[in-house]
């Protein structure tokens, strides 16, 4: 008996489906071209062109996902704004070092491909790349039956940037008497989200409930991550920067350490800035010692800047003429044998 001829469509993949998406892609990722693209979204492989006026250009990269924060959008069936946070990730890691973000590529991996979903999220995608100044330069889209659930999809980010080599950003300049600039967050951004959902299935938190004045807890805990790019490029122009740390996954305990010298330590005054509402609801809702919540947690700073003490007030005024709500948030002291290389007062 002769068998019925099998398709691609078939076997779970939509090839058109696919095509229609590039197609809906290709006017987001024209918005946020640039000097330097030679060829993005279409080709085999994207071409750009190092900017000219660098002496000896470095090229920085970083790459990064979403994590467990894709389950609720998932379950919410929010995904206007995951693509920012995705994007965020790594343009805020290459930015620590100095660089300009130039370009950035997804990888966006599902079992059965929604086009609409697909396109919402790089959207979002797009509109973060806006706000970074980089170029959405091209990515892949995987249609794999059978490794995802209905309805859900995985997400991972790419970026690269430059610096000169002079201006590279390694900590290695700080010393005692510096002083810690802290960038607000606009909440968790994309870090912690485990412990995040652990809470809410313990508390049958209803994501829907009014929430700070203003939106629902939904709306704090989906809040897409701040994209430091712009007001720190132009602090970099300005006046010179010790060190950035990015609050990412370790929390304000675990990330500041990154940029700092052995024989220095950060002091960190939690007072000086106020914790966003949903940092106490987690911590209140989950049970979570304050050392926990701050080696998991941003608490409300995003961003970490090391300047020298007499560079400190103008570094301030520049920040907050770019409305950029930034606060000195402590210091840099000497440390000794067997100190703890970030302590939060």
């Amino acid at each position: 008996m002769t068998q019925e001829s099998l398709t691609y469509r078939d076997a779970g993949v939509d090839i058109d489906a696919g095509d229609a998406l590039v197609e809906r892609i290709k006017p987001l990722a024209r918005r946020t071209m640039r000097p330097g693209v030679l060829a993005g979204i279409g080709g085999f492989g994207a071409l750009f062109e190092v900017p000219a006026g660098y002496r000896q250009p470095v090229l920085v990269s970083g790459t990064d996902g979403v994590g467990t924060k894709l389950r609720l959008a998932f379950e919410l069936q929010r995904h206007a704004t995951i693509g920012i946070d995705l994007v965020a990730m790594s343009v805020n890691d290459i930015l620590v070092q100095g660089a300009e973000p130039l370009f950035f590529l997804d990888y966006f991996a599902c079992g059965k491909l929604d086009v609409a979903t697909a396109a919402e999220v790089v959207s979002g995608i797009a509109r973060g790349c806006e706000l970074a100044g980089c170029a959405l330069i091209g990515g892949e889209t995987a249609e794999m039956p059978g490794m995802y659930p209905e309805g859900e999809y995985d997400l991972a980010g790419f970026a690269v940037g430059v610096v000169e080599k002079s201006a590279i950003i390694d900590g290695s300049a700080i010393v005692a008497g510096d002083v810690l600039i802290g960038l607000p967050s606009s909440g968790a951004h994309s870090n912690g989200y485990s412990l995040v959902r652990r809470i809410i299935a313990r508390t049958h938190a209803d994501l829907s409930a009014a929430f700070d004045g203003g939106g629902t807890l939904a709306d704090a805990i989906l809040a897409p991550t701040r994209i430091y790019v712009r007001p720190l490029q132009a602090l970099l122009r300005a006046l010179p920067v010790k060190g950035m740390a990015h609050i990412t996954g370790g929390g304000l305990t675990g990330n500041v350490p990154r940029i700092l010298p052995a024989s220095v330590r950060a002091e960190i005054v939690q007072s000086a800035w106020r914790r966003p509402p949903l940092f106490d609801w987690l911590q209140r809702a989950g049970g979570v010692a304050e050392s926990e919540m701050h080696r998991v947690f941003n608490c409300g700073i995003g961003m970490v800047v090391v300047v020298a003490r007499a560079d400190a007030g103008q570094a301030l005024r520049l920040l907050q003429d770019a409305g950029e709500p930034a606060l000195a948030i402590g210091s840099i002291e000497p440390r000794a044998a067997g100190e703890a290389a970030t302590v939060v007062l």
